[in-house]
Parts: C-alpha cells; sequence; structure tokens
C-alpha cells in the first residue's frame, strides 16, 4: 500500500473512531439524563388510587394523603397533618356587585377523588425538559438584587429583583396572621417561553435578600405548565428563592389537605365588558401551631406551609403586598421590554371591565379580626409598562378597590 493510501485510511480510522467516541458520550449523557428525568418523575408522582383525564388535557392522581410529595422533607418525616381548624375558615362572604362566584377548576367536571386521597396534578417528561434544569424544576428563576432606597422605610434597605417587574399594594406593620382578597381571573399573554405573569398575595418577614415569603393566586406560566392557561398556585421561600421553596407540589414542604388542585387550570376567565369573575384567596397563620393555612373561595381548604419550613414567618408577617407580577429577563432598562401582559394587559386607569383588580383587601393581626390595612402604598416599579391604581371611589364598595396591569412594551413609553 502507497503511503497516500496508508495516509488516507488513517485518517478515515480516526475519523470513524472519533465518530463512534462521539457518539458514545452523547449516549452516556443521554443515558444519565434519563435516568435523572425517571428518578425525578417517580419523586414527585406518587402511586394514584384513582387516575382523572381532564378534559383541558391535564391528569389528575388521586394520591393517599399521606404519601404527598410534602413528606419527603427531611423537616416532615412524622407524616403527621394538621387539618385547618374551622374558625379559620369562618370568614365574611363579600361577593358583590356584577361578579360571578362560580369561578373553579376545570378537573372538577371529570370527576372526583375519593376520600382520604388529595389530587395532585401529574408531571410528565416534557415538563421536565422545558426547565433550565432537574434541579431548578419548580423554581422561581435564579435572580439578581439591586439596592435601593426603601419607600416603605423599613429597617433595612429593600432588595428589588432585577427580572422581576411588579405593581402592587403594599401594607407594612408587625403581627399580620393572615390577609386574603378577591383576585379578579383574567388569562393575559406570554410573550416570551420563559416569562411568566401573576396575580396574586405575598405574605412576607421582611423585603431584604433573605426574607421568607407564602404566596398564592392566579399564573400564567408556559416554562412550568406546558401551556398559557390560567391557573391556581402557591409558592414558598425561606430566602429569596434561592435555595428553598418552588410552585404548588413541586417540591417537598406545602402539605396539601383539600381537593384543590395546585396547578390546576381555572375557569371561567374574564374579559373586557363582560360579566367579571373572582376568585377569593386567603392565607392565614394559626398561632398555636406556626402553620401558614391557604384556603380559597372563603371557606375551602386547600392545604398548609408548615412551621417547619420556616423561620420568623411562623410567628407573623410584617409586610403583605396584593397585585402583579411579571417575570422576565427583558425588563428594567433591558431594550426591547418584553410583552408579556400583567392582569388584563390593560393599565389600572381602565378600571372596571376593563383591568385587572383586587377587591375586599384584608388583613388580619392578632386582634383576630379582618379587616382593611390602616396604611396601605401604592407601588410601580415600571409605571410605563405595568400600573397601580387604589380606588377609593368606586361606588359599590366600601373599602377601595385596587387596579393593576399593563400590556408590558408599549411604545413609544415602554420600549
Amino acid at each position: 500500500m502507497g503511503k497516500r493510501k496508508f495516509a488516507m485510511l488513517l485518517l478515515w480510522v480516526l475519523f470513524g473512531s472519533s465518530i463512534i467516541l462521539h457518539l458514545h458520550v452523547e449516549a452516556k449523557v443521554s443515558s444519565r439524563l434519563e435516568r435523572e428525568i425517571e428518578a425525578k418523575l417517580k419523586q414527585l408522582n406518587k402511586p394514584a388510587v384513582k387516575t382523572i383525564k381532564s378534559e383541558d388535557g391535564d391528569i389528575i392522581d388521586c394520591v393517599n394523603i399521606y404519601d404527598q410529595p410534602a413528606f419527603d422533607h427531611p423537616a416532615l418525616k412524622n407524616r403527621t397533618i394538621k387539618m385547618m381548624p374551622d374558625y379559620l375558615l369562618e370568614s365574611e362572604h363579600s361577593n358583590t356587585g356584577d361578579e360571578e362566584p362560580v369561578i373553579f377548576q376545570t378537573w372538577q367536571k371529570s370527576g372526583s377523588c375519593p376520600k382520604g386521597t388529595i389530587p395532585i396534578r401529574r408531571i410528565l417528561k416534557e415538563d421536565l425538559l422545558r426547565a433550565a434544569s432537574i434541579e431548578l424544576f419548580g423554581r422561581k428563576s435564579p435572580q439578581m438584587f439591586n439596592n435601593s432606597t426603601n419607600s416603605l422605610d423599613l429597617k433595612t434597605d429593600s432588595f428589588i429583583p432585577e427580572n422581576r417587574s411588579s405593581a402592587y399594594l403594599v401594607t407594612l406593620g408587625y403581627n399580620f396572621i393572615g390577609a386574603q382578597a378577591d383576585i379578579n381571573v383574567w388569562n393575559p399573554k406570554v410573550a416570551r417561553p420563559n416569562d411568566f405573569t401573576t396575580a396574586q398575595i405575598w405574605c412576607k418577614n421582611d423585603n431584604n435578600p433573605y426574607f421568607e415569603s407564602v404566596e398564592s393566586g392566579w399564573m400564567v406560566n408556559p416554562r412550568l405548565y406546558g401551556d398559557t392557561a390560567t391557573r391556581f398556585f402557591a409558592y414558598w421561600t425561606r430566602d429569596s428563592y434561592r435555595s428553598t421553596g418552588c410552585f404548588d407540589l413541586t417540591c417537598s414542604g406545602f402539605v396539601q389537605t383539600g381537593q384543590v388542585v395546585l396547578g390546576g387550570k381555572l375557569g371561567p376567565i374574564s374579559y373586557p365588558d363582560t360579566p367579571q369573575y373572582i376568585l377569593n384567596v386567603g392565607m392565614f397563620l394559626e398561632p398555636d401551631s406556626g402553620n401558614w393555612y391557604l384556603k380559597i373561595k372563603n371557606n375551602i381548604a386547600v392545604g398548609y406551609w408548615p412551621a417547619k419550613i420556616l423561620d420568623t414567618l411562623r410567628h407573623s408577617a410584617i409586610l403583605v403586598e396584593w397585585g402583579g407580577q411579571v417575570s422576565s429577563t427583558n425588563i428594567k432598562k433591558v431594550i426591547p421590554h418584553t410583552g408579556t401582559q400583567m392582569g388584563s394587559g390593560d393599565f389600572a386607569n381602565g378600571r372596571y371591565g376593563e383591568a385587572c383588580f383586587m377587591q375586599n383587601v384584608r388583613i388580619k393581626d392578632y386582634s383576630q379580626q379582618l379587616k382593611y390595612p390602616a396604611s396601605v402604598s401604592v407601588m410601580q416599579e415600571e409605571p410605563f409598562c405595568y400600573s397601580a391604581a387604589n380606588d377609593a371611589d368606586y361606588g359599590k364598595e366600601k373599602n377601595p378597590v385596587f387596579y393593576f396591569g399593563g400590556p408590558g412594551r408599549d411604545l413609544p413609553n415602554c420600549p
């Protein structure tokens, strides 16, 4: 064989070997990822007593209440469940005006779960593949914080996340042990695949870089849920979303007790100049146990955040916020700004029938009375993109109605 032919043959052998090695490495990586995905799915999806296929495409597993993901948490290994005390289920029923108090979850049209079980939305392989990583599945994206002057005169500087834009009503005090509101339900547009938008309530122990928070409301989050539907959610964190907490039941911690699917689709939805639909959401501390309980529609228990996964929040909150938030990397001086909407997609000045609102805003302190906050402030981080207004002139309500929202990118003011 000539030198030239031998050299060519050697090159082909080396080329073929590199392809085989590359394929072997790829197969090994793929195999490892598959194993990680299967392990995560097994961890999240507990054995079902019954399965319900919802007309909206969700698969709902009826799981034994003692087999739920919460009890994978090291602090909750005793598997003790404390149902919501009856007195916390007693509250004012204050649906007024044109709102129809019939909004609830689509899956319930297709069946119900047996006694002793709870309904859990099944997590699929494609849900995990959309996440930045398997470890970050179900968590808010890591965020950087900017120091800023605190308009609420807190003892510490306020740390405003760079990749969140909020418009909200806030009250500051001591010993808040509950908050609730009737939240107007819409289906805002999410313009970018990794964006999400919420209408929610936050109960916090502070607003520093390591605040604790329990949160609930509705959300549109394509990356987490795989669609653009409006869904009911819950969240918690003990360190400003750094390494603790998650949405719904995508990590251990929140103990579900009721027949409500966290992450389940809501309906019907509000549209401009039509009947407006609301969802009552409330979060309340039970002082003896230190658990924060979540309920909806005034008296339907969802579950609770156990004291064992919290720190100072188990004693009380000092900050309560009501409003909307958009998460995106294209906000706050990043051009072009995201076109992800907040609320209805209309600014707060659209008022009733156009803008998203919260009415019957309430806090509870150790007087055990539900009441309108003694002092509130309206906050708008990007007022030309998302605005807020506390309207005391809405004649059908005893207390002000809080309006919020916006279109996001809205040339020329929100470029």
